[in-house]
């Protein structure tokens, strides 16, 4: 029996109209695209085992092709879906994605615009030392480049010193920084607070006025200002503490503090200068250990000590 020809036409679907903001997200995405290949591709079109093997090339090389091999993983990254990139960097390329992504992090950092023209000399001092140098700020790595230094190195003291040294000392000067930025942090908390304080005072000197006797007055507001006094204490036995750290550390790591701490001295001795002209205080007085509180109990003790007759006897035989 001969088969009935088949007379249904198939006609082309309507072409079907995005949404705008679909529209929106794949014109933006085409364009980074773009912007990735014009800045990675050496001008040549994606393509995908082309990719792959200039990155084998590259990583059996030095730090400097490292690099290289980054730039073809950011591509390849920019490019593929994220469950077929990782299979690429696993299956073709030999790679754990945390190491692939931190060469794709290096390259970033290293051929960024501000730092490509010194990328060879960074990638000199090699892999490991350049992952760890990713942390540092730009213009930092930018000045260490041209003779200058990072957390105190030098480029020729970096190239000294093992990874194991590199990576303590950039921490060990990442910690002093955060440690120097509580320490703003708690200055201009205790600024605050003293502002409130003061304020505070005033109140309670204005009600004062009017309430209390001046004995009375003059004792509350002497007990207000010696607590402040201790508070300032307590405050400058924090700063020897932290001072003695800080020491610790340039025994430890040869690098100096020496200008931070006394940066800090000058501005405190400022500050009491300006209290001593404020109210005119005398430079210097006499010190007595003894309070006056102390004097006074002291004098009416020795007016009532009554020695006993043992003494006296004593006293009249020789």
């Amino acid at each position: 029996m001969a088969r009935t020809k088949n007379t249904t036409s198939v006609g082309l679907a309507e072409e079907i109209q995005l949404a705008d903001d679909l529209q929106v997200n794949l014109n933006a995405m085409t364009t980074h695209r773009l912007q990735i290949m014009e800045q990675f591709g050496d001008g040549l079109p994606y393509d995908c085992n082309r990719i792959v093997h200039e990155a084998k090339f590259y990583m059996a090389q030095s730090a400097e092709a490292m690099l290289e091999a980054g730039k073809r993983l950011i591509i390849l990254k920019e490019n593929e879906p994220h469950g077929e990139f990782v299979d690429i960097v696993r299956d073709q390329l030999g790679l754990e994605p945390r190491i692939a992504q931190k060469m794709a992090q290096a390259a970033l950092k290293f051929l960024s615009p501000g730092l490509e023209a010194k990328a060879k000399t960074f990638s000199l001092l090699g892999r490991s030392k350049l992952y760890e140098l990713m942390l540092e700020d730009d213009e930092e790595l930018s000045e260490l480049a041209e003779g200058g230094t990072v957390a105190g190195l030098t480029l020729d003291d970096i190239d000294r010193m093992s990874v194991r040294e590199l990576r303590k000392a950039l921490r060990d000067t990442r910690n002093d920084l955060e440690i120097s930025r509580q320490a703003v942090q708690e200055k201009k908390e205790l600024v605050s607070n003293l502002i409130e304080e003061k304020s505070e005072i005033q109140h309670k000197l204005q009600r004062r006025i009017h309430h209390e006797k001046p004995e009375e007055e003059s004792e509350a507001l002497t007990l207000e200002v010696n607590s402040l006094a201790f508070a300032v204490d307590a405050a400058i036995i924090n700063l020897f503490n932290g001072f003695t750290e800080l020491n610790s550390h340039t025994m430890r790591t040869d690098i100096s503090h020496i200008g931070f701490m006394t940066g800090l001295l000058d501005d405190i001795e400022i500050k009491f200068r300006d209290l001593r002209n404020q109210f005119n205080l005398p430079e210097y007085r006499e010190h007595d250990v003894i309070p006056d509180w102390a004097k006074e109990g002291a004098e009416e003790q020795e007016k009532e000590f009554k020695r006993p007759d043992w003494m006296e006897k004593d006293e009249a035989h020789d």
